[in-house]
């Protein structure tokens, strides 16, 4: 059966209009979401940079195609502040955004580590082993949690965790390089940040 063109341009129209619609309904439903996740990657549009945004959660996952990487895109998904928790990396557009509860990707975190271990040049390779370890640690009781559910334990442990990692960063951080001086003082002045699923381990 043939169709025309201008039967396809119609059709395509009126697709577009549905989804717009329930795209619009899901954008204003995200911003009052208790909890989302929110990333950011370049996307090349005919040669030019752009950038794809995505901010997704349970069940959901809604797509913003963007000018730039700044802050005015992440309002456009999320408003002037979110009320909920929001999970991101360490990107600075994330960094001081009125969120009512950050909380920073360990997996990124433990990327940068991971790249630290490798340097060959001063204590990188055992500073950044230790801090793996650490990351890996804490992947790992979560993991324990959720598949048990027995908090108490879980909260006996994070108590535990949260000594270890403040006695950690008072032996590394004196001798820390630029790389790890970085990632080390991020976690000093940005603990609330990166360790709220100690306390909230449901995130």
């Amino acid at each position: 059966i043939e169709v025309g063109t201008g039967t396809l341009t119609a059709t395509n129209a009126r697709s577009a209009a549905v989804v717009k619609i329930a795209v619009e309904k899901l954008g204003e439903w995200v911003q009052n979401c208790p909890h989302v996740q929110v990333d950011e990657t370049p996307w090349l549009v005919l040669g030019v940079k752009e950038w794809m945004w995505v901010v997704c959660g349970s069940g959901f996952c809604l797509f913003h195609a963007g000018d730039t990487r700044s802050r005015a895109e992440l309002e456009i998904l999320l408003g002037k502040s979110f009320q909920g928790v929001l999970s991101s990396d360490d990107f600075s557009v994330y960094n001081g955004y009125p969120a009512r509860k950050p909380q920073k990707c360990l997996a990124h975190l433990r990327r940068h580590f991971k790249k630290v271990s490798q340097l060959k040049h001063g204590n990188n390779a055992r500073l950044g082993q230790v801090f793996l370890d650490l990351i890996d640690a804490a992947f790992a009781a979560h993991r324990q949690w959720r598949e048990s559910g027995d908090t108490v334990a879980y909260r006996e442990w994070a108590d535990g965790f949260k000594r270890e990692v403040r006695t950690a960063l008072d032996l590394w951080l004196p001798s820390a390089g630029y790389a790890a001086g970085l990632l080390l003082r991020s976690l000093r002045d940005k603990a609330s940040q990166w360790w709220p699923f100690l306390e909230h381990p449901e995130i």
